[in-house]
């Protein structure tokens, strides 16, 4: 309530507060706050741990898993894109994705990605089960193994980019535990002169809410923002 009362306050005044003196730190109160809300995100989510965090969400789980089932079915298999591009600057795309491809068993790592993560966890199965934010629900989803082309329908194939400036790219089903599809991934990486770009794509039920597209835009944006600056650091540490 605190918390939405300030936020509030910020969109609602015309006063500034500007920062004179005091912190040592590079950076302003922003990033002072985004830092201080990572780190206490970060304690609360490893104490009440995995089961704990699933136990938790389970009614909101249950909840969305019913939207997103919905959702599926209003849409007659129908996926609408929403695809967010990134340009990167002196990192390549190589390291990266073999940076990230180690990544998912250092769910910590996976977690500090996007506060929408409550759960990154690779399965037996060569599968990811994913329980993240999807505009106002908790979706819980399973991402197997990256698919071949062939299985794609052309709509969704339509999309890929040329491969002379997207030298590498990823496919995926998003499905429910049941094995009903509510999705699909298709991630682009092509290295340039600076470094590279990264076209993030996922494909969601037609029938959405725009807020849900929407904040499915952003959630990509932060989640591989986040995880290119933690690859780059590791490389260059």
């Amino acid at each position: 309530m605190i918390k939405q009362a300030v936020a509030d306050s910020r969109e609602t005044t015309h006063c500034v507060v500007e920062l004179v003196s005091g912190p040592t730190a590079e950076g302003g109160i922003d990033a002072f706050e985004l830092s201080h809300a990572r780190t206490v995100l970060a304690q609360l989510k490893a104490l009440i741990g995995r089961e704990g965090l699933l136990q938790l969400l389970s009614p909101q789980i249950e909840e969305g898993v019913d939207f997103l089932r919905e959702m599926a079915r209003k849409s007659n298999g129908e996926l609408k894109p929403v695809t967010t591009v990134l340009a990167v600057k002196g990192f390549k795309a190589t390291p990266f994705l073999h940076w990230l491809d180690r990544q998912f068993d250092n769910e910590s790592v996976m977690l500090a990605a996007e506060p929408d993560h409550f759960v990154i966890a690779p399965n037996p199965d060569a599968t990811v089960t994913i329980v993240e934010q999807l505009g106002s629900f908790v979706s819980l989803i399973k991402l197997p193994a990256y698919d071949g082309a062939a299985i794609w329908d052309a709509a969704v194939v339509d999309q890929l980019l040329p491969e002379s400036e997207y030298q590498f790219r990823r496919l995926g089903r998003m499905t429910l535990t049941d094995g009903t599809l509510v999705g699909r991934m298709l991630t682009q990486f092509g290295d340039t002169a600076q470094g590279f770009n990264a076209s993030l794509t996922a494909y969601l039920p037609a029938a959405c809410p725009e807020q849900t597209f929407e904040h499915h835009r952003q959630h990509l944006a932060v989640e591989f923002r986040n995880w290119i600056l933690a690859a780059a650091a590791e490389s260059q540490s």
